[in-house]
């Protein structure tokens, strides 16, 4: 009889703990909240200022239920323990995710960008170098070219220039030549007419001096 009594009881707060666990709700707890700030250690104190929820404090005189802290802007009061973290909350977290994402989005586009501007300018790096390759090509065989020439009326002007040396050498040795004939010419005409002279006067004096001989008879 204890025994199926005891199986009775059982059964009833298996069935109990059901119901009560069929009805139960799940729920959580937010992450938005608003502490009061106090003038002291208790709720009875007025309440100062309303600490959101993942704000910044600065913890001045910790205590046992609650603690003296310091605001951003040098406003002190105090704050139960329970709600003090170590770690930033869960929203400032998603917070300063969602910060670093957009910048690292942003970051994202600028490189893309500034790749897409790099690709142009590339592309017109190397057309440009393609079309300076290409005139260098040219200039170079054109200069090529002129240096050739340039070469060839070097070899025709040195050429050039040893006849004329000759030449004026030879023309040089033929007019000395030539003034010396003249004046070998001027000499044997300036004697031939010494010589004509010479006579005409040996035959003028023979011929007077015959005539004053019969004169003097």
């Amino acid at each position: 009889m204890k025994i199926l009594l005891k199986r009775i009881v059982f059964i009833g707060i298996c069935v109990m703990c059901s119901s009560a666990i069929s009805f139960a709700e799940t729920r959580y707890v937010t992450d938005l909240l608003k502490l009061p700030l106090r003038t002291g250690p208790s709720t009875e104190y007025k309440i100062l200022a309303l600490v959101v929820s993942g704000q910044q404090l600065e913890v001045v005189e910790p205590g046992e239920n609650w603690s003296l802290v310091r605001l951003a802007n040098g406003k002190e009061g105090y704050v139960l323990n329970r709600y003090l973290v170590e770690q930033p909350t869960s929203a400032v977290r998603l917070e300063q995710l969602q910060s670093k994402y957009t910048t690292l989005r942003q970051q994202a586009t600028a490189l893309i960008e500034e790749n897409s501007r790099f690709k142009e300018e590339n592309q017109t790096f190397k057309s440009s170098l393609d079309s300076n390759e290409k005139a260098l090509t040219t200039d170079y065989k054109e200069l090529k070219a002129s240096a050739a020439e340039f070469l060839n009326l070097k070899k025709k002007y040195q050429e050039v220039s040893t006849q004329l040396a000759e030449k004026t050498k030879r023309a040089n040795a033929l007019d000395k030549e030539l003034r010396g004939l003249e004046m070998n010419q001027y000499i044997k005409w300036f004697l031939a007419g010494s010589g004509v002279l010479l006579v005409g006067f040996i035959i003028g004096f023979s011929a007077k001096r015959g005539r004053r001989r019969p004169s003097l008879m």
